[in-house]
């Protein structure tokens, strides 16, 4: 879980961007004909997002399969981490394009790139405890649930983490996570948040392509 919910980011960060700069003359070409920018982009986009997810899936889907996941309990477990995983793969792609987009400069994309990666995966999660020990006077519930929410990887994490059972060695901290993340209705929100997670960096995706002067 923890190589997956990890490295799916980088892997997604690192090719969004080295597609983006490498294919930058062959963008620019396409853009001299008559297509949208939007067709082009999100072309480009869902052509290295979709085949890492197929990449995802497959890769983990096929050794499961044949090892006997069909007969075991955890499928539901698992196909959860495949789902997050494929959200995962989305989000960074599409975060990673934006920063192609807004930089053209290739040394500072790739540094922005593993920085936001860097920052998502390890930093956000010191600050995060550090908040809780200096605030730990404080009733932090709410606090708690919407910063896992700020962070996809944290959220995805959380997830599958309270669906293999093992929340109560998150202590009281879990036993929220476990009161709201647990139920059906913190599922579909967190799933939600995924969604809007994918959404928004597609959004902006499009309004910068479509206002960059190339």
């Amino acid at each position: 879980m923890n190589v997956i919910i990890v490295l799916v980011p980088l892997i997604g960060t690192i090719f969004g961007i080295m597609y983006y700069y490498n294919s930058k003359e062959f963008t620019e070409l396409l853009l001299a004909q008559p297509l949208p920018r939007s067709y082009i982009f999100i072309g480009q986009y869902l052509g290295v997002a979709g085949s890492l997810t197929m990449s995802l899936v497959l890769g983990l889907g096929i050794p499961f399969v044949l090892y006997g996941l069909f007969k075991s309990n955890a499928i539901w477990d698992f196909s959860l981490l495949i789902v997050t995983g494929a959200f995962l793969t989305l989000i960074f792609t599409a975060l990673s394009f934006n920063i192609a987009l807004s930089h053209e400069n290739k040394i500072k994309g790739f540094g922005y790139a593993v920085l936001l990666w860097l920052f998502m995966a390890v930093i956000y999660d010191g600050l995060f405890l550090m908040s809780l020990i200096i605030f730990e006077e404080y009733p932090l519930d709410s606090f708690s649930l919407v910063a896992s929410m700020l962070n996809p990887i944290d959220l995805s994490r959380t997830l599958i983490l309270l669906k293999l059972d093992i929340s109560a060695l998150l202590g009281y901290t879990g036993a929220i996570f476990k009161s709201f993340f647990g139920t059906n209705q913190g599922l579909f929100i967190s799933l939600f948040m995924l969604v809007i997670w994918t959404g928004l960096p597609i959004w902006r995706l499009v309004y910068k392509a479509k206002r960059k002067d190339f």
